[in-house]
């Protein structure tokens, strides 16, 4: 069996073995990568880790430092409060709301599924107050979520843009993000026009929401926000410092393109001193599980490398037919997948593969590695991924198998148009 062949198969038993049991597939990734690297390969450890993205993993432990001490000092629960009361009991502009805030957390550095997780509660129980689509609400956190996923600060945008600039293919950071960002606002758009007048029957008899006071638009305590927003009704000098911390965090990326991981924990270690009682509980917000699993597997594709499947795969990529083909079999293929499987894990395993067809030129690269990029993330919300799951589990006075059905029925309208759309609008224009 060629070592080619083989790196596939592993690959592929990681990928099964992550789905079916509960370990992180950055462990799989790290434990094939010195098998194959050094029974198959024979090379050294300091050969095995040369794909180990030490700029990657500072920007991750950074961005999600930051976060946590921003969480910790009460500025995120502001923020989401701050959204939500603006609306002033305007209750179909909340879902705008929980989007713009879901995408401005990621956009600056948030783990799309710790935004999830920050707000799914809140717009749960607004459904539930207000008798209006919780498939509505929760898809449109999510699209909100993905919408700000692919900028510089932002984990998945850190991971394309590391694994793209180690290549000879210019893709401008801005182009990503806000194709990104264009594309799920338009996904939100549909989301909201076609399910915003589909509440009432997606309750149960009993559902009670208008008798609980405690889910208030005015009063967000009640749907999951945490009980500091209570007990802070002004912004604070720590919040302040936080806000003006996190401009200069995007001015000195954007600006003066300095490594936001750096400018990050500075940022981190700078607030959490000013902070001392939460500086020890900090560390712990930290996204280890993901930055375990990006390490992991992009330590893995510097091994398919060494092997010479990337290129292989390419070539056989190109061999399907015309580019423009592959190309969209490549977002309907990592659509599909990741449906089942981490988003974050595809992403790594299969733009590299991209790269040399890329470098033919015969396609617009920017527009490709964004179509794959949204392909492989708006599928999100499926009940099998985080974001759904979370979804799933705040919906209140819903009858529970008719909701999981209808999130299955919007995932697979997602898995089969979504790669298409992202496609037709990215890649078509610019062949």
């Amino acid at each position: 069996m060629s070592a080619q062949l083989l790196s596939i198969l592993v690959l592929g038993a990681m990928f099964v073995v992550a789905t079916v049991l509960p370990i992180n597939i950055g462990i799989l990734a790290f434990v094939g990568s010195f098998v194959v690297g050094t029974l198959v390969l024979g090379l050294d450890d300091e050969a095995v880790f040369d794909g180990f993205p030490v700029s990657l993993f500072i920007t991750v432990v950074g961005v999600t430092y930051l976060f946590s001490v921003a969480k910790l000092n009460g500025t995120i629960d502001l923020l989401v409060d701050g959204g939500v009361r603006l609306v002033r009991g305007r209750v179909a502009l909340v879902p705008w709301v929980l989007f713009a805030v879901a995408a401005v957390l990621t956009a600056l550095g948030t783990f799309t599924p710790a935004a999830v997780a920050l707000l799914a509660p809140v717009g749960m129980n607004f459904a539930f107050r207000h008798r209006i689509s919780p498939l509505m609400i929760g898809m449109m956190v999510i699209c909100g979520a993905h919408a700000g996923a692919f900028s510089p600060m932002a984990v998945s945008g850190a991971l394309v843009l590391g694994i793209v600039g180690k290549t000879a293919l210019t893709v401008p950071p801005a182009t990503v993000f806000l194709a990104s960002l264009g594309f799920n606002l338009l996904l939100a758009l549909v989301t909201f026009a076609l399910l915003r007048r589909r509440g009432e029957d997606s309750f149960t008899d009993e559902a009670a929401g208008p008798e609980e006071p405690t889910d208030d638009v005015d009063s967000p305590a009640g749907g999951g926000v945490s009980t500091l927003v209570r007990r802070r009704a002004l912004v604070g000098w720590q919040q302040r410092v936080t806000l003006l911390a996190l401009g200069g965090l995007v001015i000195g990326a954007l600006a003066f393109h300095l490594q936001i991981g750096f400018l990050a924990l500075a940022a981190g270690a700078v607030l959490g001193l000013l902070d001392r009682p939460n500086l020890h509980r900090a560390l712990d917000g930290i996204s280890w599980p993901t930055i375990l699993l990006v390490t992991g597997m992009v330590t893995y594709v510097g091994i398919l490398e060494h092997t010479g499947t990337i290129e292989m795969v390419s070539k056989a990529a190109v061999g399907l037919g015309a580019p423009i083909v592959v190309a969209l079999v490549l977002c309907l293929v990592v659509a599909i997948t990741s449906a089942f499987a981490s988003s974050t894990a595809i992403l790594t395993a299969v733009i590299p593969m991209a790269i040399p067809l890329l470098l033919t030129g015969s396609l617009p690269a920017a527009g490709v590695v964004a179509a794959m990029a949204i392909s492989t993330t708006i599928v999100d919300v499926s009940p099998f991924s985080t974001n759904g799951v979370l979804v799933l589990a705040n919906a209140r006075g819903v009858d529970r198998a008719r909701f999981y059905r209808q999130v299955i029925a919007y995932t697979c309208a997602i898995v089969a148009l979504g790669p298409v759309a992202a496609w037709v609008i990215l890649v078509l224009p610019g062949t």
